[in-house]
């Protein structure tokens, strides 16, 4: 007698912790599952952070990394990848490393810089390693206004810019870009998804919704991506996917009072729908 076993869809998600549970890996955990995928993580560094902003970071020791990516591939495997925090070149290298070892594939890679409140969170050095390292792994990068300008070398004043952004960023690093236009002061907010598979553009469009409850978004809009990726969606259907979860996470989230700052987004908001 055979027995017809269920498998989760999984998610591995490599990223900084956050002690306030708005961002990071605690963020990247509560998304893939209320999307409805199996999370596993492998931590790069503890952050000591609130609402307020990052007052510190302690690296993992790379033989730990090492270790918990090879840990969860060996074992459970993962059908993609969210990197977010990574914040110096030995750092990539040992995840780039490690991916290309199991040939991992549907990297989605959110090139974290620079948090909300400002505070750098990555040497320079590694910028570049993430371009040589990471980048021809990634399928999807998902920079923010700050982070374009980082990679593209270029100033972002507005939207209007943002579908020629990307598609110069594509043809650099040789993998579709989702831009996010959050960091710009207009009243439509219009994300961008080049589709270097397809060779075409998908604006991706909300309305700004006032409240400072957008901590973490980020990094919950790259976790939503993978995660509807490894739904087996196509790129276009997960970015449109996962556009719609994180506005509903900010629209849901909007009037609650979690610490002093920049708090986060409800996470579990269709669970309330």
């Amino acid at each position: 007698m055979t027995t017809n076993k269920k498998q989760y869809k999984r998610v591995l998600t490599i990223a900084g912790s956050d002690s306030g549970g708005g961002a990071g890996i605690q963020a990247d955990i509560k998304t893939i599952s209320a999307c409805g995928c199996y999370a596993s993580s492998a931590i790069t560094a503890v952050t000591v952070q609130n609402t307020l902003g990052v007052e510190g970071v302690h690296p993992i020791p790379l033989d730990i990394l090492r270790g918990q990516i090879e840990a969860v591939l060996s074992d459970i495997g993962t059908d993609a990848v969210k990197i977010g925090m990574l914040h110096s070149s030995a750092v990539v290298e040992v995840v780039a490393d490690v991916l290309r070892k199991f040939g991992v594939g549907n990297i989605v890679l959110d090139p974290v810089m620079v948090s909300t409140s400002g505070h750098r969170l990555i040497e320079d050095s590694a910028i570049d390693t993430i371009r040589r390292e990471l980048l021809p792994l990634a399928r999807v990068i998902t920079p923010n206004i700050p982070e374009a300008e980082i990679l593209a070398g270029t100033k972002i004043d507005s939207n209007a810019q943002l579908p020629e952004v990307a598609r110069a960023l594509a043809e650099a690093t040789g993998c579709s870009v989702l831009m996010k236009a959050g960091h710009l002061e207009e009243e439509e907010l219009v994300d961008y998804l080049y589709n270097a598979e397809e060779e075409h553009i998908v604006p991706l469009r909300s309305q700004r919704i006032t409240t400072p409850n957008t901590h973490g978004t980020g990094c919950t809009l790259s976790s939503a991506l993978a995660s509807h990726l490894a739904l087996g969606l196509s790129l276009d259907e997960a970015a449109t996917a996962a556009k719609s979860y994180i506005e509903g996470a900010i629209r849901s989230g909007a009037d609650y009072v979690i610490g002093h700052g920049h708090g986060p987004v409800d996470h579990f908001w269709k669970l309330k729908a």
